[in-house]
């Protein structure tokens, strides 16, 4: 297992898109690509302002009256174009959507990339996961955040604000079942809690190398470490066993690495995983993939995208 700050920190401290001066428009890409369309600084009454970047497939231009599938995805300014990613690296979400949708292995849908804010870990970290903790322990996750969390408020902004901003001005399929919400490390963390929160809304939840918090102070203290880790264990499988909504109408996908900060997670995503099957959701509904050598930065994520991709959005 190899370590080391940045990558531990990767994922947790992605900073914000810039906005643009003003609205801009469209901005073509490879012409069998789709094309990008900026919203800059979307205002909400539930959060911070913040960069929307929309990513329309190819043939939605050609075909006036074709609706499509939406798929929201967190930290937005790291899914398109890496000369704007903080590290340098991007998911390259329309390409493996343009690939898979021309193939027919999925429903390919418009892309919604939601920009984070200098609130992001506290935005990102489930407000019900903190509440189930422990007194001691509260305090010791909302240090590591930097405050209570703030994840109704964002939820809020993604189902009363934006969602009905996208569904109002792009030809969409607004119903559940073509609605999927999917992140990475924290984003994973709060796709999962927009779907255990909104049922109704999000059909899907991908969660990428999702990031159960640790003390990176305790990292040098094996003991330490795996004690606070075990309490905190024990509280969250309880409140994800509870919270998420009945097997058989969504659909719920994890996966991790083994190097980097995904060496850490095993212990409890194995548990995670228990507990979900355990509430009876199969192999047709929930799936949770170890992709050995995978770190935790964009360049793993951007290799093993079809996974999700396929998985949360299968051909009609």
């Amino acid at each position: 297992m190899r370590l080391d700050r940045r990558a531990l920190l990767a994922g947790l401290s992605a900073l914000p898109l810039s906005a643009a001066a003003r609205a801009a428009p469209a901005r073509a890409e490879a012409p069998t690509q789709g094309r990008l369309v900026e919203h800059p600084a979307m205002p909400s009454a539930h959060v911070q302002p913040r960069d929307i970047t929309i990513w329309l497939p190819p043939g939605y231009d050609d075909d006036t009256s074709a609706r499509w599938p939406v798929l929201y995805m967190h930290d937005g300014q790291n899914l398109f174009d890496a000369a704007r990613a903080p590290y340098g690296a991007e998911w390259g979400v329309d390409e493996h959507v343009a690939r898979l949708g021309g193939e027919g292995q999925i429903r390919a849908p418009i892309v919604v990339g939601i920009g984070n804010t200098p609130l992001r870990l506290r935005e990102y970290i489930p407000a019900n996961l903190i509440r189930a903790l422990p007194d001691d322990m509260r305090a010791d996750v909302q240090a590591i955040y930097g405050g209570e969390s703030l994840s109704d408020g964002y939820v809020r902004f993604l189902v009363e604000e934006l969602k009905p901003f996208i569904d109002s001005g792009y030809r969409t399929r607004p119903d559940r079942d073509d609605t999927v919400v999917m992140g990475s490390s924290m984003g994973g963390l709060i796709s999962m809690y927009a779907l255990m929160k909104h049922p109704d809304v999000f059909g899907a939840a991908g969660c990428v190398s999702t990031h159960w918090p640790i003390r990176i102070d305790q990292l040098t203290d094996p003991a330490a470490l795996s004690a606070w880790r075990a309490r905190l264990t024990e509280a969250w499988t309880d409140v994800v066993g509870a919270d998420l909504p009945p097997p058989g109408g969504h659909r719920l996908y994890f996966d991790r690495g083994d190097e980097s900060l995904d060496a850490v997670y095993a212990e409890f995503q194995s548990r995670i995983d228990a507990t979900i099957r355990g509430a009876g959701w199969g192999p047709d509904r929930f799936r949770s993939l170890v992709f050995p050598g995978a770190e935790h930065n964009e360049r793993s994520w951007n290799q093993r995208l079809d996974a999700p991709l396929t998985f949360l959005l299968p051909p009609a």
